[in-house]
């Protein structure tokens, strides 16, 4: 793994070498193994490039790198794990004098026989790219098809800036960006800012599957080589007439070809371990391939409620891997916290990041590349909300909306802590912690028109994120702008779909690779080989989804390798006790943060409204974690960079 940074078009800047070192080093922990930088002033045109070695470790795999003929350079960040089979197919078609056997030099290779599109959509990886043409004087910029790796991009005063990570457009002269208002409403309503948007308004995230051309007059056009949402449109129709336990063979063996191209490496590699059914399989299809222990990492609380390594341990244990686990206490995230502004690089909020970035912390001890579980959900039907949401609105959907919204007016009509009162008077058979929360919550989804509504309600932190961000308008998505998302007429269908295009790029895979970045490690998803994604929509969500059980044919091929009482069990997650770190060793971490009048004086949100939930959640009378923590994430990042 790697990051890269550029410029093009500059026309003021006279010491190109040491700005482009500069923005490399602020790239470091995503390559701390070489450094190389490429201008040339005619062009105006720079690239630097930091390397983490995974193959070829030699002066050959060194970027950037010029083809050949001279035509291309590029510097590049990712993995084209089928790069070997590319190689195959160019030597059938004339002759190399191959310099490594680098995936970096296959790429080069491959473009200047078929160019950039055909050879992206040939290409199984993850990837981000700069490729500058020396014969048309065009810069490309390119991302993987599910947007593994990062890309940003914008212009700033005469020049085009791209790199990476937002961090390196910091050290790039007088780069002083304006904060994007609206931006701050998605983090607020989704705990992360999808792209296209970046939280500065001129810098934009390049799309996943999507090409840009720049020439040199600035002119910037799009194209897409790939599209998730055409595959699941289109495979979704598809029937097949094999018995069931065919599908599910062939949807082994589809599993198997993705892992075992994902464990090609020359440098240690392991797995992330959960004990849940997806990293659960990952590791088992590895070591079912593999002549030596797997080496497996997961890590766990000592709180019941969130802890899983327990059950990884058990997993680990049956099939014989080399496992690591580490238990994390509030004083763990004490020490992170404070490096999650540098490391997310801008406003995030997920707070699973916390223990992300420390399992590949540990797991970066042992090994440069790990393999996660990351995406099943996706594609095979696994958020509890799938199922929920489809019920829910099912018995929704039959009363008339004004009959709910009666009901909604009546929940926040009671204040929440007459409803908690109200509910520790019922019979302890039907008594639910924090009663008044969940009515309150239950209010804003009663009245929705249809399930998109309830689904958009469901998975929103701020409900009216506008409100909160002072002068903002919140901007269209994947879940609203009906020209990008997907329609299905099966609403489980729907949300998987809306799912895989925003949530799992955007908030999923940003979370891994910067998390694992940090420490210098490389990840890799198996699940999103995009021949596991066109297989799993030719499946019909029967199988996927039958007698309430979620990702169905992804446990019965885990079963031939993990007892089933080692996997059976209510879903976790990846969560972390927030609610009480807040009121207990990060309170007065939080009290500086959200303190009333620093944020009237900063002018980005509703001071009032987040003191009364600041102070209620404090005094548990009301849980706002998750709002709290956009909120925090957000305030934290602007002290570092904007303070």
């Amino acid at each position: 793994m790697c990051g890269f940074a550029g410029f093009f078009n500059t026309s003021n800047l006279t010491d190109h070498a040491r700005i482009l070192e500069c923005m490399g080093l602020e790239l470091f922990n995503r390559g701390p193994d070489s450094f190389g930088i490429w201008f040339n002033s005619d062009d105006r045109i720079g690239l630097v490039h930091r390397r983490l070695a995974i193959v070829d470790l030699s002066a050959a795999g060194h970027q950037p790198m010029t083809s050949d003929s001279g035509r291309y350079i590029i510097s590049y960040n990712g993995e084209i794990y089928n790069h070997q089979e590319l190689r195959d197919e160019l030597e059938s078609i004339r002759q190399y004098n191959w310099r490594g056997h680098s995936d970096t030099e296959t790429l080069l290779a491959a473009i200047e026989q078929w160019g950039l599109k055909i050879t992206l959509q040939k290409a199984t990886g993850m990837f981000g790219i700069a490729l500058w043409d020396t014969l048309n004087k065009e810069l490309y910029l390119a991302r993987d098809r599910f947007g593994e790796k990062p890309v940003y991009y914008g212009l700033h005063k005469d020049a085009f800036i791209f790199a990476s990570q937002l961090n390196a457009f910091r050290a790039y002269p007088d780069f002083k960006p304006e904060i994007n208002r609206d931006s701050i409403t998605l983090l607020l309503r989704h705990n992360y800012i999808p792209a296209p948007y970046s939280i500065y308004s001129d810098i934009h995230k390049l799309l996943p599957a999507t090409i840009l051309k720049l020439d040199s007059n600035n002119n910037i056009s799009l194209e897409t080589y790939w599209s998730a949402k055409d595959i699941m449109s289109n495979a979704s129709s598809t029937e097949t007439d094999l018995p069931v336990g065919k599908q599910v063979e062939a949807l082994e063996n589809t599993l198997k070809k993705a892992v075992a191209l994902q464990m090609s490496a020359d440098v240690p590699l392991g797995a992330f371990l959960s004990g849940g059914v997806d990293s659960s399989l990952i590791v088992s299809l590895m070591q079912a391939q593999s002549n030596k222990p797997v080496k497996t990492f997961s890590i766990g609380f000592d709180d019941p409620r969130f802890n899983e390594a327990v059950f990884a341990k058990e997993v680990a244990k049956h099939l014989g891997t080399e496992h690591t686990e580490l238990y994390l206490t509030a004083e763990d995230a004490l020490e992170v916290i404070p490096k999650l502004a540098e490391i997310y690089d801008e406003p995030f909020s997920d707070s699973s990041q916390i223990p992300t970035f420390l399992v590949s912390k540990i797991a970066r001890q042992y090994v440069t590349v790990s393999l996660s579980g990351d995406a099943g959900d996706e594609l095979f039907c696994g958020y509890n909300r799938y199922l929920m949401t489809s019920k829910v609105w099912k018995r929704l959907s039959v009363l008339p909306v004004f009959l709910r919204s009666f009901l909604a007016n009546v929940f926040t009509f009671v204040p929440v802590n007459v409803w908690n009162l109200f509910g520790k008077l019922l019979p302890s058979r039907l008594q639910l912690s924090n009663l008044g929360d969940k009515l309150h919550k239950a209010a804003a989804v009663l009245a929705c028109r249809d399930v998109e509504q309830l689904y958009l309600g469901l998975v929103s932190h701020w409900q009216n994120p506008e409100q909160v961000v002072l002068g903002s308008k919140e901007p269209l998505t994947v879940l609203t702008d009906p020209k990008r998302k997907a329609n299905f007429s099966d609403p489980i269908l729907q949300m998987m779909a809306q799912d895989t295009l925003s949530y799992l790029t955007d908030d999923i895979l940003v979370k891994v690779d910067r998390a694992a970045m940090a420490v210098s490690l490389e990840t890799r998803v198996p699940f999103l080989d995009h021949s596991v994604l066109e297989h799993a929509w030719r499946l019909s969500l029967d199988l996927k989804l039958r007698d309430g059980k979620t990702k169905w044919c992804l446990r019965e091929i885990l079963y031939k390798y993990v007892p089933k009482d080692l996997i059976e069990r209510p879903k976790m997650g990846f969560a972390v006790p927030l609610d009480a770190w807040l009121r207990g060793p990060l309170k007065v971490w939080a009290d500086n943060l959200l303190a009333a009048e620093r944020l009237r004086q900063e002018g980005f949100f509703d001071a009032e409204l987040i003191d009364r939930m600041w102070q209620e959640h404090k005094s548990g009378k009301r849980n706002w974690q998750y709002q709290l923590w956009d909120i925090l994430m957000f305030q934290s990042w602007y002290e570092k960079y904007h303070k």
